[in-house]
């Protein structure tokens, strides 16, 4: 059980970035695959989404569960999976500066996050954009010919047969305006004309005059049209040899706390407008994929549901039931893991935990066990122990043991299960009408000492 021989050897750096982000409550972006369990059906119906996406479609999805109920784990999941199929992946938290819509800016800045992000499987870590270009830049090169004339004429072809679609789409005549400026910078060596256009293409021009005075245009990216332009983007990322773009917004409880009801719907009118695209047919190679709370989804008086066309088109029908999930439904709601998918986690972070520290690994499978014990042993445990809770305590009975070599791991755990036991034994105790409390040393109390009234 506790030999790491067998186990993939994670490298230092990664193990590190798995440990820390885990322990303190988050979602590491590198090394999932190191530490993922469970979610076979809904890592699977997102699979069909991408398949979908690559064959020139759209999807639209809401992952829903509690916090730390895996939400952003499988979000990340999916994205490094999406990269290593060639995909592109922008991912943006909305927060109060960052929401889908609003007055001061806020849905751009959703949009300077999101192309900030971007990522391929060369540039995992984000700021992929410049990479992307070079890269459609080079794919509308002719090799050389004895014919430079003719090489011309052929990249001025293939070139109108990568943009012509782009132009049919809003706001395609200024994207691909700005696409063509760039090749021709990239070309001649024009290295400001292109920081220019990755300007523009980046939402960073504040007013229509500055970009008139900088690149002759009076069209900027702004607040109420950034979704025409990811969905621009994504048509635009096939002929730069991609299979499409994969967008994953997290957070949305962001929405749910806007105080402002007419703020609230204008963000939601916006998922509508982003759902309707993506399920009618109207956005191509475009997946996009919105983490949130079952209270931001399903609450009648704020949530996703308040607005009452979303929640028409998605509330649950009459068939699913527990057990027999629709996972082709547009929200996926995250059950629990099992227990036995959280032996098989716990059992992976001590591998990586003794392999960083280069220590043998001294917790037996009935260690593991009755850790397990311990944390389903708590009061609600059935239906809010999140897998966030079970890992940051298991990592610290990691660190604890590491830090404690000498220490009694088997007794450690019987103390804190004998404490928990005795806690909920007293409170069941304490619990009935007639237990009188006495305190030590002192002789019983008559009640009607204490009676407001005497009869």
């Amino acid at each position: 059980m506790n030999n790491t021989a067998n186990a993939p050897r994670v490298p230092k750096r990664v193990a590190a970035v798995i440990l820390n982000s885990l322990k303190g409550g988050v979602v590491p972006r590198i090394g999932l695959p190191y530490i993922t369990v469970g979610r076979e059906a809904e890592i699977r119906a997102l699979l069909t989404d991408l398949s979908l996406i690559a064959d020139g479609g759209a999807s639209f999805r809401f992952l829903v569960g509690r916090y730390g109920a895996g939400k952003s784990f499988l979000l990340q999941t999916i994205r490094t999976h999406a990269m290593g199929e060639n995909f592109v992946v922008a991912d943006a938290d909305l927060s109060p500066e960052r929401r889908l819509q609003g007055g001061q800016g806020q849905g751009l800045a959703t949009y300077r996050e999101l192309i900030r992000n971007l990522s391929t499987k060369t540039r995992p870590e984000g700021g992929a954009l410049t990479l992307i270009l070079d890269r459609w830049v080079a794919s509308t090169q002719s090799p050389a010919s004895a014919d430079p004339a003719g090489a011309r004429a052929a990249e001025e072809e293939q070139l109108e047969m990568h943009l012509a679609p782009l132009e049919e789409l809003v706001h395609g005549f200024d994207f691909t305006r700005m696409l063509r400026r760039y090749r021709t910078a990239s070309l001649e060596g024009d290295d400001e004309t292109k920081s220019l256009v990755i300007k523009w293409l980046r939402g960073e021009y504040r007013t229509k005059s500055e970009a008139r005075a900088e690149l002759s245009t009076t069209t900027i990216i702004g607040d109420d049209d950034w979704y025409d332009y990811v969905k621009l983007f994504a048509q635009f990322l096939t002929g730069a040899g991609y299979k499409g773009l994969l967008v994953l917004i997290d957070e949305l409880v962001n929405l749910f706390k806007i105080p402002n009801a007419i703020t609230r719907q204008y963000n939601y009118e916006k998922i509508l407008t982003m759902y309707n695209d993506t399920l009618q047919g109207k956005a191509h190679h475009l997946g996009v994929i919105m983490g949130g709370t079952p209270q931001s989804i399903e609450d009648r008086r704020r949530g996703v549901f308040s607005y009452e066309a979303l929640r028409s088109r998605l509330t649950q029908g009459h068939f699913a039931r527990e057990g027999m999930r629709d996972m082709l439904a547009p929200i996926i709601h995250l059950h629990p893991l099992t227990y036995e998918e959280l032996l098989v986690l716990i059992e992976k972070l001590q591998q990586i935990h003794a392999g960083y520290y280069g220590y043998s690994a001294r917790l037996t499978e009935a260690n593991l066990v009755d850790f397990l014990k311990i944390e389903f042993g708590r009061v609600g445990a059935d239906t809010h122990l999140t897998p966030r809770e079970v890992i940051r305590d298991f990592i610290e009975l990691l660190d604890i043991a590491y830090q404690n070599p000498d220490a009694d791991i088997a007794a450690l755990l019987h103390d804190v299960g004998g404490t928990q036991a005795a806690c909920g034994n007293g409170d069941s105790a304490t619990s009935g009408p007639s237990t009188t409390t006495v305190a030590l040393g002192s002789a019983p109390r008559n009640p009607t000492d204490f009676a407001e009234f005497t009869l």
